[in-house]
């Protein structure tokens, strides 16, 4: 049905008892994840906000990467080592962490060296926010993890754009040669991009074409956590967007309906009318009624 999707989100909208919202943001290396993420956190007000009193937090896989042996730790500063696969993660780690954070508990995050590839003796502490937000390249692959996550977020960006990204960022930050990049690219990062990860793209609740320039999205689901925020959908704000932005066709009282978004014009694979390609993913793939 058309409505499936808005009423998935409406019912993970619920708050339940003071539990934080855990909500799990997935999509290929170099996409624009962590881009998103602070965006949201931006929106939302919380950037100047005291790290002890912030109600939204940003919480990143790549602090989970397991403890290398010597012999893993020569082939990853060659880069022969598959940071890509789902072993690479320390992922009983990861649900621990989860798992705390959910019960309200104050938590250290492991800080990882990307240069030395090593986990650093000191964390980060993560005090108990309304919302998390969990980004990574595979925070959709465990269902262990996935199951914890009430909304999931695919940033889907096209490959030639997370290659560039991807090589700018690890001349600049990570101190590594073209030459070491692109082997790594071709040997690890694309075949397990295909095998791992775009397969969970499936699971996600909303997908995001474009990362962080996709505005229309990012208001959209910034609106969403607001209300989350506020208790609950019924609070909404008169003006349905948050910092002055007002949709052309103003949301109705009644939240995520279609009836408010006007009339049908998606193809296929679309579920709410109205708006960018793929802003939405229907579960079932069903054409609007």
């Amino acid at each position: 049905m058309a409505g499936d999707s808005e009423q998935r989100l409406e019912e993970q909208g619920q708050p339940s008892g003071g539990e934080p919202f855990l909500i799990g943001v997935s999509g290929g290396t170099a996409s624009g994840k962590s881009s998103v993420c602070s965006k949201i956190v931006q929106l939302l007000g919380q950037n100047e906000v005291d790290y002890r009193q912030k109600q939204v937090v940003i919480v990143s896989q790549d602090s989970f990467y397991r403890v290398l042996t010597s012999e893993q730790k020569s082939k990853a500063l060659k880069g022969q080592f598959n940071f890509d696969h789902p072993d690479a993660f320390d992922n009983e780690l990861i649900v621990k962490t989860l798992k705390e954070i959910t019960e309200g508990k104050t938590v250290q995050i492991p800080v990882y060296d990307f240069v030395s590839h090593s986990r650093k003796e000191e964390t980060v502490t993560v005090y108990p926010a309304d919302v998390v937000l969990f980004e990574g390249i595979l925070a959709f692959y465990s269902q262990e993890v996935r199951d914890l996550f009430r909304m999931k977020l695919f940033v889907d960006t096209d490959a030639d754009t997370r290659l560039s990204r991807r090589v700018l960022r690890d001349i600049s930050e990570r101190g590594r040669d073209l030459e070491q990049i692109l082997s790594q690219y071709i040997t690890f990062v694309k075949p397990a991009f295909e095998e791992f990860c775009l397969p969970t793209k499936k699971y996600a609740d909303v997908i995001i074409p474009r990362g962080a320039d996709n505005e229309v999205a990012i208001n959209l689901i910034v609106q969403h956590i607001q209300d989350i925020l506020n208790g609950g959908l019924s609070k909404r704000q008169s003006n349905g967007y948050l910092n002055g932005y007002t949709p052309p066709r103003q949301r109705q009282a009644g939240g995520w309906g279609r009836r408010a978004l006007g009339p049908c014009r998606c193809p296929p694979v679309h579920t709410v009318c109205s708006f960018p390609p793929y802003l939405f993913k229907k579960p079932d793939g069903d054409e609007c009624l």
